[in-house]
């Protein structure tokens, strides 16, 4: 049952997947296939009528002439026998007066017979053949004449010297018992529906040729304005409108944006859908534009203050007697100010990036850097388990030596902030042909799955209850990205309870990035 039910939905699925052009070819022979048939049909049902009508006309006439008027009264009637000269009486046989065809009257038609019945029994019968001669019908043919029955009225036979269209006229009521069988051969009825109906075939098919490729050039030509919105809306999704001034510069052309037609109507649409986009994107910068002007320029603002509220606090916690809830309340403004301050250096590095302002770039040692970098975290967080797995020889990468060094320690810093005390965290190195891969794994509780997607996000935050840390900022990890973006790189999270995985690939020296 489940094979059944899903046959139809995968051959309604490959019906849909077909091109429109193919689809309208394809329908468009099936009507006219159609269309042929039921002409062909009609045709030969109309030829065949009329055909055997002509027959059954031929039949009526041959036995006019033969004396059997259908209508006629019995008075009116003359047996055939009274008509024959003497002497061609001779026996009943079924062959005939001398049983070789010799009733036979010269006029009659090829392929016409003539048999006369009387008191059950064969009178006379010929059979005229193509070739002109005449002949007795056999023994087996008159035993099917015989059983003919009059008020039937014409009907079609297989005899042994072919097919024909055979009629039975009774002597009128009164006349005795006599019958008159009279018959036309089929051939040429049926020689005549097979050239109408091979004529019809030849036709139909060549219709459908002409049909087909002329239908191809038509529906193609007509079809091909799709093609251009399909390219200017590949051109659209293929633009960077993820962030940045974007402008975007195709439009359908004027020729396939015309009113009128539903192609022209489809590209008219899509061009005003396209300015929207645009005006919205504009719009969009326009709005982050002042927001990171903002937050650059009160970063800037903040610094000063915060640096003369951290000295002063400082100057009064070394030099003044203070009392303990006092010197309590110092050293916690303090410690914000330095969280502050932190904050700030961060909001300052987005700008900074945001506006270009960017070191010199370089061939940068990176498992140096590692080795730098992992040591000032035993230092800073020795509760932590650091585990290396670097290479034998230096992997040199091409960056700013400053930007990869705030990714490995915002790296780190992340690694032990959101997880507990004794997690094993695991720094690896490969080098491969063209990229580095840098790898920090932690054993932690893992992310929140419904965390991970915006994970690079700006003040993107998970919920403290689950990272047991109340200071994060949500930058760290939005400027490790936008950082190693910036030196060429990519980044990617993997997590699970357990496991989880930071990947950064970076363009080795000398490499084209592929």
């Amino acid at each position: 049952m489940i094979h059944s039910d899903n046959r139809p939905a995968a051959g309604r699925s490959q019906i849909r997947s077909h091109p429109l052009r193919t689809k309208l070819i394809l329908a468009t022979l099936a009507l006219l296939t159609v269309t042929c048939a039921a002409l062909g049909i009609f045709s030969h049902v109309a030829m065949d009528r009329y055909l055997t009508g002509v027959l059954d006309d031929g039949l009526e006439r041959a036995a006019a002439r033969a004396g059997f008027h259908p209508g006629q009264s019995s008075g009116e009637y003359q047996s055939p026998q009274k008509e024959q000269a003497p002497g061609a009486a001779g026996t009943n046989n079924g062959a005939g007066a001398r049983g070789d065809g010799s009733d036979y009257q010269p006029g009659q038609r090829p392929g016409s017979l003539n048999a006369f019945f009387e008191d059950g029994g064969v009178r006379r019968s010929v059979l005229v053949l193509e070739d002109g001669t005449a002949v007795s019908l056999n023994g087996a043919d008159l035993d099917l004449l015989a059983g003919m029955d009059p008020a039937r009225g014409p009907q079609d036979m297989n005899l042994s010297s072919g097919h024909y269209r055979l009629d039975a006229f009774p002597a009128p009521p009164g006349a005795g018992d006599q019958m008159l069988v009279t018959g036309l051969s089929t051939a040429q009825r049926e020689s005549t529906l097979a050239s109408l109906d091979l004529t019809m075939v030849v036709l139909s098919l060549a219709g459908l040729l002409v049909t087909g490729f002329a239908g191809t050039v038509i529906i193609r030509r007509s079809l091909r304005p799709l093609d251009e919105l399909a390219a200017v809306a590949t051109s659209v999704s293929k633009l960077p409108l993820a962030s940045g001034e974007v402008e975007i510069p195709v439009r359908v052309p004027p020729a396939a944006a015309r009113p009128g037609s539903e192609v022209g109507t489809v590209g008219l649409a899509l061009n005003g859908m396209i300015d929207h986009v645009t005006n919205a994107l504009r719009a969009r910068h326009a709005s982050e534009t002042k927001v990171r002007r903002f937050v650059a320029d009160a970063s800037h603002e903040l610094r000063t203050p915060l640096t003369s509220i951290r000295g002063y606090t400082e100057l009064v916690l070394l030099s003044e007697h203070v009392s303990p809830p006092g010197r309590a309340a110092l050293e916690r403004v303090d410690s914000e100010s330095k969280r502050m301050s932190a904050l700030v250096e961060d909001l300052l590095l987005l700008a900074r990036l945001d506006e270009g302002q960017r070191g010199e770039w370089a061939d940068v040692d990176l498992t140096e850097l590692i080795v730098e970098a992992v040591s000032d975290a035993q230092v800073s967080a020795p509760e932590y388990q650091w585990t290396l797995m670097l290479p034998d020889e230096p992997v040199v990468v091409s960056a700013v030596e400053s930007e990869l060094r705030q990714v490995l320690i915002n790296l780190l810093s992340n690694a032990h902030k959101h997880t507990p005390r004794g997690t094993r965290v695991e720094i690896g190195l490969q080098a491969g042909a063209t990229w580095a891969t840098l790898t920090v794994t932690d054993d932690g509780q893992g992310i929140d799955p419904d965390f991970i997607d915006s994970l690079f996000s700006r003040f993107s935050k998970a919920d403290s209850a689950r990272t047991g840390n109340t200071s994060n900022t949500g930058l760290g990890l939005a400027i490790v990205y936008a950082l190693v973006e910036a030196n060429g790189g990519t980044i990617e999270a993997e997590s699970k309870p357990g496991r989880t995985s930071f990947t950064v690939l970076l363009p080795l020296a000398g490499a084209v990035a592929g």
